[in-house]
């Protein structure tokens, strides 16, 4: 009987920090050969542009999969059950898969899929994890109980707590086998506590909640989980369990290509006056800044933006900007455009 090949849901809300965690599992794969399937939400594949430049024989280049035409659970006959196929039928098949879902994805409609003729007998679900952003939770997003905003948001009436970000939060949480909570090193220890409560009320019994900075958590604790989480999908409520499918119709997404920054503070400056805007939740992408071979990478959510450089620009590609933003129906797409300089 052939062994099945491991495979790890990566899922959490947008700019939780679940690329970090996966570039950290990467450098730290202990020879362990890892493939990566990425869901980006929208137009453009930021997280496998980002990760694709790993460069170790652990994780060669065709090894990262994207799939950015639609939530993997809602395509999965036409897209993720053929990109699992590719990856297992390699002479030098994968050691372990992960999976990188949008931050908007649900993951049980995605486990469903482990059940599927074509894989089931292939593959298992070794763990779903959750990563969830530590500070965002600390300030009251997402939170159920108007009290509890009240106290940890001053009164802050912006928050819907009918709102379907609150309902893939929680459904996230329900879903794991594993919570990391993401940019732990961003609180202080009553505010740590007071996170790890919050998001047990969630989670189910025994699930694990382990704080993390810059997604640096031992590899061990991640991949290995033994779960065969889609083995017991009936223990893993949702607020969907009643609906044959989901949809998205709650967000939207664009790309803008933006001119040369002339500094990462100026370009991110603009990124968090953008983030402002009403019905704003991410902004991530690329960016050519004056004067510097590499590429800067950009991810801003909330109040934060984040940025670094990553590779030198290629002899063979323009130095051309390219941001991805997501948020609410309806967003004001004009004055997103207009803030972030678009060309």
């Amino acid at each position: 009987m052939s062994v099945r090949t491991p495979v790890t849901v990566i899922t959490g809300f947008l700019g939780a920090g679940k690329t970090s965690l996966i570039r950290h599992l990467l450098q730290n794969s202990r020879g362990k050969r890892l493939a990566l399937i990425i869901n980006e939400f929208g137009d453009l594949g930021v997280d496998g542009d980002i990760l694709r430049g790993c460069g170790d024989d652990t994780c060669r280049e065709d090894d990262v999969m994207e799939l950015t035409n639609g939530c993997l659970c809602c395509t999965v006959a036409d897209d993720f059950i053929p990109t699992l196929e590719t990856l297992l039928d390699r002479d030098d098949k994968p050691d372990h898969i992960i999976i990188e879902t949008s931050g908007l994805a649900l993951p049980k409609p995605l486990v469903k899929a482990f059940q599927w003729p074509e894989i089931k007998s292939r593959t298992t679900v070794d763990g779903i994890v959750t990563v969830v952003d530590g500070p965002a939770v600390e300030a009251g997003l997402f939170a159920a109980d108007p009290d509890l905003v009240a106290r940890q948001r001053e009164a802050d009436d912006a928050v819907d707590h009918e709102s379907p970000l609150e309902e893939v939060f929680e459904d996230q949480l329900a879903c794991a086998d594993l919570v990391i909570l993401g940019k732990s090193d961003l609180l202080d220890a009553d505010a740590m506590t007071g996170v790890q409560d919050f998001v047990r009320r969630d989670c189910r019994s025994a699930v694990k909640i382990l704080p993390a900075a810059h997604g640096q958590l031992d590899p061990e604790l991640v991949l290995g989980i033994a779960a065969a989480a889609e083995d017991d999908l009936a223990a893993r409520p949702s607020h969907h369990d009643d609906e044959e499918d989901h949809d998205h119709d709650d967000f939207e997404s664009f790309v803008i290509s933006v001119t040369e920054a002339d500094n990462p503070a100026a370009i991110a400056a603009r990124i968090e006056r953008t983030l402002a805007i009403d019905g704003v939740l991410r902004v991530k992408g690329v960016c050519a800044v004056a004067g510097k071979p590499a590429r800067l990478v950009l991810q801003g959510v909330g109040p934060r933006v984040d940025h670094y450089y990553d590779r030198p620009w290629q002899a063979d590609e323009m130095r051309e900007g390219r941001l991805v933003v997501i948020g609410l129906k309806g967003l004001d797409q004009a004055a997103v455009s207009a803030e972030l300089g678009a060309v």
